[in-house]
């Protein structure tokens, strides 16, 4: 006899919302760190006086840490 595991309904309702939740939960952070990132180089950008921001400008991040 095979003893097959039984997963009711109930079970699978919990797994898939708790799945759900974490993966909100880690789309909710690394947004949120992008987001921040952004906003910090624009504030940057204003605190040195240059209004304008454009595409080809690096950001403060990438001036503190240049590519070897």
């Amino acid at each position: 006899m095979q003893a097959a595991k039984n997963v009711t309904l109930l079970q699978a309702v919990a797994f898939a919302g708790v799945f759900s939740a974490v993966s909100c939960w880690y789309g909710f952070m690394f947004g949120r760190e992008s987001a921040r990132r952004e906003l910090g180089g624009i504030i940057e950008d204003l605190r040195s006086g240059s209004g304008s921001s454009t595409g080809s400008t690096a950001s403060p991040e990438s001036e503190a840490h240049p590519k070897p």
